[in-house]
């Protein structure tokens, strides 16, 4: 445990230059005390590591120092290999570069530790899209990319689902987001962060102006926090439905999962006749009638009465469609 702590320390030491004592604490979530000890045992061992006393203190490495990648357990060095998404680097126009740095990483372990990460490279491959999906057409990821490596403020012909359906925007690429097979970029605009997905950008113009991230801004932490209040943003209407007790047993395979967690949290008591009373979130009639059809007859919708007469009007027309003969014409 200690020799894996002193390791983290020495590489955060690499990485990221100066730093406090308070700083590799909370990183390494120990006390500073602890990290006191362990910058004494660094410089016992011979590592070229000095403290600067002072507001602008701390410690820092020898300039020009670096380790070897030495430490590694057999564990480690196979999860290294499971950190790239070869996909993902060449959607972003950086395969061979990945390719070539998974060689010098490779090279640079020993035997037995290179076998390890070979054997995990064998039998462990990612694929990103959900089933039943193909890969998005991405043509303006490698300018996205760029603009967000160059911190260059960018201007985006965008196409959306609410009226109007083509915008213009101009927004700081702060970083790009690969979610379900789908390629997201977080910018910054006139409004506050948005999230735009990329297939959807018809035109991108690389501005002469550059711009400067907010300080602290984390794209992860913003990401967490986007998606936790996504379906609150998406959902804006509310089904009620009668469900047959196997309709409301398979809700789950049919609604999404939020879709599904409000169903059962509102589930009344069965009636009479075993059908369960609940209340769905939806994003709008139009896009909840054909999930709410594929329910089949093990569902009603209940209200409100405008999604109850659409649904009424739909299957009077393709009940019509059927008692009509069926025959395709010729």
């Amino acid at each position: 445990m200690r020799a894996s702590r002193l390791v983290s320390a020495l590489l955060l030491l690499q990485t990221r230059g100066r730093m406090t004592a308070q700083e590799l604490a909370d990183t390494l979530e120990v006390s500073v005390r602890t990290v006191y000890r362990d910058m004494e045992s660094l410089c016992a061992s011979g590592i070229p590591l000095y403290g600067e006393s002072g507001p602008d203190g701390g410690y820092r490495l020898l300039e020009g120092y670096r380790t070897r990648l030495t430490g590694l357990t057999a564990d480690e060095a196979g999860a290294l290999f499971l950190t790239g998404l070869p996909g993902a680097a060449a959607d972003l126009g950086l395969g061979a570069v990945a390719a070539e740095a998974r060689l010098k990483l490779s090279a640079a372990l020993p035997p037995e530790l290179r076998e390890r990460a070979e054997r995990s490279r064998q039998r462990i491959y990612v694929d990103i899209p959900g089933w039943y999906q193909g890969s998005e057409e991405t043509p303006r990821l490698a300018e996205v990319a760029s603009a967000v490596w160059g911190q260059q403020r960018v201007r985006i012909r965008y196409e959306r689902w609410a009226t109007p359906h083509e915008v213009i925007r101009t927004v700081d690429p702060y970083g790009v987001v690969l979610k379900a097979g789908r390629w997201y970029l977080v910018a910054g605009s006139a409004h506050g962060v948005r999230t735009y997905r990329v297939s959807r950008i018809n035109e991108l113009e690389s501005l002469t102006e550059t711009f400067t991230r907010p300080a602290g801004f984390d794209l992860a932490a913003h990401w967490h926090e986007y998606l936790a209040t996504f379906d609150a943003r998406r959902f804006l209407d509310e089904a009620v439905l009668r469900l047959s007790a196997e309709a409301f047993e398979g809700i789950g395979q049919v609604l999404e999962p939020a879709a599904a967690r409000a169903a059962a949290e509102s589930a009344a008591e069965p009636d009479a006749d075993g059908w369960t009373q609940v209340i769905v979130p939806v994003e709008s009639a139009e896009r909840a009638l054909p999930t709410l059809l594929s329910l089949g007859v093990g569902a009603e919708v209940v209200g409100p009465p405008s999604l109850r007469e659409k649904m009424r009007r739909t299957l009077a027309g393709m009940l019509a469609r059927y008692e009509g003969g069926g025959q395709a014409q010729e």
